[in-house]
């Protein structure tokens, strides 16, 4: 029997996080069950981490699984020709009810050679913002090592660093090496190259209950880190029911659609396509099916399917390679 692709969606990964609060639940309806959920890993192949088919004929096989039976129907060829059968991005939701830890990613060659792992290249929306909340993003000004080392000693590091009061629908693309952190009271969706290496350079001085600090990660980060100056915002402007281009980098592009009424999708690579939802609800008619898909919702669209239409109210992001 001939394989009919649809849209696929996935059982949330839901991390436990020292920063993280309730708003996975109460904003984005995901199935929490602790006051500290920080993460809700959307679709993954990170080891450990394997997001699972929750919907339609292929329900309970993981994403590895269906890529090994479906390669050029799901990946599609040029991400076959890039990555081979490896998923070459991750999806996320994070709720930062207290400041994440200052931090950076390594670049791939760094990643590879310490690691054996992808980089970690990733861009931030904001999906909500408590009043005061801020991004911490790159350095204000050329630095030096030996610079960021006297200031991380002194624990005034945050006074080298950008510090971006945020808002609902801002967006930040992060290169490798630039050093950040998500503040507290922010809700934002976060695409990234497949990695989980992360260099923490400074939590605040925080313990946990038994008087112990994270690890952090000082000498790995020396080399990884960029110490130009740093501005990571992005400007872009809306248009109703548009494709409206935001990010256009080596490892993805994201779109942001505006949706009001309606929109007709085309396929425009051989290349599969994630959309998330971060703002109301839609529906997508493909193959004269309608399905229908509420905000927090993230759905990967096989590189087979060459079209459909998306109906509602809603904003997207659009996310392919």
């Amino acid at each position: 029997m001939t394989m009919k692709f649809y849209p696929l969606t996935f059982t949330p990964i839901l991390k436990d996080r020292i920063w993280g609060g309730t708003k996975l639940k109460t904003y984005l309806n995901k199935p929490i069950v602790s006051e500290t959920t920080g993460e809700s890993w959307e679709i993954s192949t990170v080891p450990g981490d394997i997001s699972v088919v929750n919907n339609g004929v292929l329900k309970g096989k993981n994403i590895n699984e269906i890529i090994d039976l479906y390669p050029e129907e799901i990946l599609g060829k040029s991400v076959i020709s890039r990555f081979g059968k490896q998923f070459p991005l991750l999806f996320k939701f994070i709720d930062a009810k207290e400041d994440l830890s200052i931090q950076l990613h390594p670049n791939d060659e760094l990643a590879k050679t310490r690691h054996n792992s992808f980089g970690k290249t990733e861009m931030w929306y904001v999906m909500q913002a408590d009043e005061s909340a801020r991004l911490v993003v790159g350095l204000k000004k050329d630095s030096n090592q030996q610079e960021y080392l006297a200031h991380l000693e002194n624990k005034n590091l945050i006074d080298l660093l950008n510090e971006y009061p945020v808002s609902k629908g801002d967006v930040f693309f992060l290169e490798t090496g630039t050093i950040h952190a998500i503040g507290a009271g922010v809700v934002v969706a976060e695409i990234q190259q497949t990695s989980d290496v992360t260099y923490r350079i400074y939590d605040w001085d925080r313990v946990d209950a038994n008087g112990n600090g994270r690890e952090l990660h000082t000498d790995l980060a020396l080399e990884a880190i960029n110490y130009n100056a740093t501005h990571s915002k992005i400007e872009y402007k809306e248009e109703a029911n548009q494709s409206t281009s935001v990010v256009n980098c080596p490892y993805f592009v994201t779109n942001i659609i505006a949706l009001q009424d309606r929109f007709i999708w085309k396929r425009t690579q051989q290349a599969f396509t994630v959309f998330m939802c971060t703002n109301g609800q839609f529906e997508m008619i493909v193959n004269g099916e309608i399905l229908r898909y509420r905000m927090g919702d993230t759905i990967l669209i096989p590189a087979c399917i060459e079209n459909l239409t998306i109906k509602g109210k809603a904003t997207l992001l659009e996310i392919s390679i």
